[in-house]
């Protein structure tokens, strides 16, 4: 199992000039050995860019991803590293979607397919995140 982040789907399904093909040819190689997944916050960060339920699910199923939830103990992981980006300076009130989702990946010991993966490797160091190359497109 993989959980593909949201910035990665959103290159896809735009067609983003500068990392469209990147995000496609991950993808591609990882469904090969991978189930990739997303969670409900990576769900409802996606249905940002669609009108109906509808059209949202219909894209999820063309990707091939499957949907999972978040077990109670990613749950728990999240607040932990929110009192600690809280501790550190951070400013934000509520939640972050990035320790939802990098705390599910902790607790389900799977990677993570990110552009993005600052969060992720400050809050949660011990995921493998699949990330662009030096040479790629920043």
């Amino acid at each position: 199992m993989l959980i593909v982040d949201t910035n990665v789907l959103v290159d896809v399904l735009e067609d983003d000039p500068e990392w469209g093909e990147w995000s496609v040819g991950r993808m591609r190689d990882l469904a090969r050995v991978h189930e990739l997944v997303i969670n409900p916050v990576i769900y409802a960060e996606l249905s940002l860019a669609f009108d109906a339920v509808e059209d949202l699910d219909a894209a999820i199923a063309d990707l091939d991803l499957g949907v999972i939830e978040l077990p109670r103990p990613a749950l728990f992981l999240a607040g932990k590293a929110f009192v600690r980006y809280r501790r550190l300076g951070g400013i934000k009130s509520n939640v972050l979607a990035d320790f939802f989702i990098g705390a599910h990946a902790a607790v389900a010991g799977c990677p993570i397919l990110t552009r993005d993966p600052r969060r992720y490797r400050s809050y949660f160091p011990s995921l493998r995140l699949i990330v662009p190359d030096a040479g790629t497109p920043t």
